[in-house]
């Protein structure tokens, strides 16, 4: 499309109309409108496409459930992280003759690891050591009560949940399971999928333009790779295309969490902002607009980097809460500060919405973890104070408060 002068742009309940603000009465009109539901089709023949996605979360899922068996061992758990294809590391056949791995897809975007192959290969390792710390640790004093310096288990009050920590008060399982959060779905969606460098790779865009169609696919590559990114939010929702009905109860992972910071009226909306940016960027690809394409790619980075750092200001006020109370309940805080631990740690795969940089770098990051961690016996030593500290510091990256952030919601 040519335009000749200043393009304006209009969106109205899901539509965005570029013009040309030219005083030639031909200039074109290109309108882009979302449709209701997150269905498109060439040929009669759905077009949409993520079935990788929901294996992976798959996998995920049966991976942290396995943190809670201490029957099961390191070998175990590590070969379902790097799974390799027809591989009987589950108990489901599907997942076990998939090639797809949760492993190779951590800390694995092209906007952000492609050429940082060191903080790549540390970020597995982290996943690593939980797993490793999760079996010699935690499964050995599964039935002895923890203490600072010891690990074990604590009960919550009044008969609640027990709670499996290592010395220092981290709960691994939660850990593992929230930095996936971000070490996985975030930057696979953010850093990847919905990046330049994968959608507009090679002929992708010459190809979308025409046409052209992946090899024995009914998708062009262009409009596959943007469906990718939405599968690891919504690839395991009861109905994909129409996910907002029951998100948050859909999977552990972002789905989760999305649906968790839904729920409070602080942010309610944020779910459709996200749904509705999706929607109208795959139908800007279908229509080969890219600027709008990529004014969608921007507001769902935006969103979801909220999500992240939301919820890590969450944890960190609740178990800051529990911290102060007369009688400190040490099982619910440290769950909630090991929840707060995973969201910090993937505030490092967050992307703001005008660049290709995170809103905290890995070094911010490490340093909020030795704050939370850093002391003898880590969590059994923090502080309110510190735990403040580091929530206003991240809500000062963003458009929230900590009041706001830290409401009581559902877990």
């Amino acid at each position: 499309m040519k335009v000749k002068s200043l393009i304006n742009i209009i969106c109205i309940s899901g539509t965005i109309i570029l013009s040309s603000c030219s005083s030639d009465d031909d200039a074109p009109i290109v309108q882009v409108e979302a449709p209701a539901t997150y269905e498109f089709l060439r040929d009669g023949e759905s077009t949409v496409s993520f079935s990788g996605q929901t294996t992976r979360i798959a996998m995920a899922e049966v991976i942290i459930s396995e943190f809670t068996d201490n029957t099961s061992t390191e070998a175990i758990i590590d070969a379902m992280f790097d799974h390799q294809e027809n591989v009987d590391d589950f108990e489901d056949a599907d997942l076990n003759s998939s090639d797809k791995s949760v492993r190779s897809k951590t800390a694995a975007s092209a906007d952000y690891f492609s050429t940082n192959a060191t903080d790549a290969a540390a970020i597995k390792a982290d996943f690593d050591a939980w797993i490793k710390g999760q079996v010699d640790e935690v499964f050995p004093n599964w039935a002895v009560t923890a203490t600072a310096g010891n690990s074990g288990v604590l009960q919550e009050a009044g008969g609640g949940s027990d709670r499996y920590v290592n010395a220092k008060g981290l709960e691994y399982n939660q850990a593992f399971a929230k930095s996936l959060i971000g070490a996985l779905m975030t930057d696979q969606a953010l850093n990847n999928y919905l990046g330049t460098a994968v959608l507009d790779e090679a002929d992708n865009v010459a190809n979308n333009n025409d046409g052209v169609v992946a090899d024995g696919k009914p998708y062009t590559t262009m409009e596959h790779k943007w469906d990718e990114a939405y599968g690891y939010l919504y690839g395991a929702s009861v109905n994909p295309a129409n996910p907002n009905p029951t998100i948050g109860d859909d999977d552990s992972f972002l789905n989760k969490y999305i649906g968790r910071v839904e729920e409070d009226s602080d942010f309610a909306g944020i779910a459709d902002d996200i749904y509705d940016a999706f929607k109208l960027g795959r139908a800007a690809i279908v229509a080969k607009n890219y600027t709008i394409r990529d004014q969608q790619a921007a507001i769902i980075r935006e969103k979801i980097s909220e999500i992240i750092a939301i919820r890590a200001v969450y944890y960190l006020q609740q178990g800051k809460n529990s911290l102060e109370e007369t009688t400190i309940d040490y099982a619910s805080a440290f769950h909630d500060l090991s929840e707060g631990y995973g969201f910090i740690y993937s505030l490092q795969f967050t992307r703001r919405s005008d660049s290709n940089a995170p809103y905290f770098t890995r070094t911010e990051v490490q340093a909020f973890i030795d704050q939370l961690m850093g002391g003898t016996n880590g969590l059994w030593d923090v502080t309110p104070a510190t735990l403040q500290s580091i929530s206003e510091t991240i809500a000062d990256k963003f458009s929230f408060t900590v009041t706001e952030a830290g409401s009581v919601i559902p877990n």
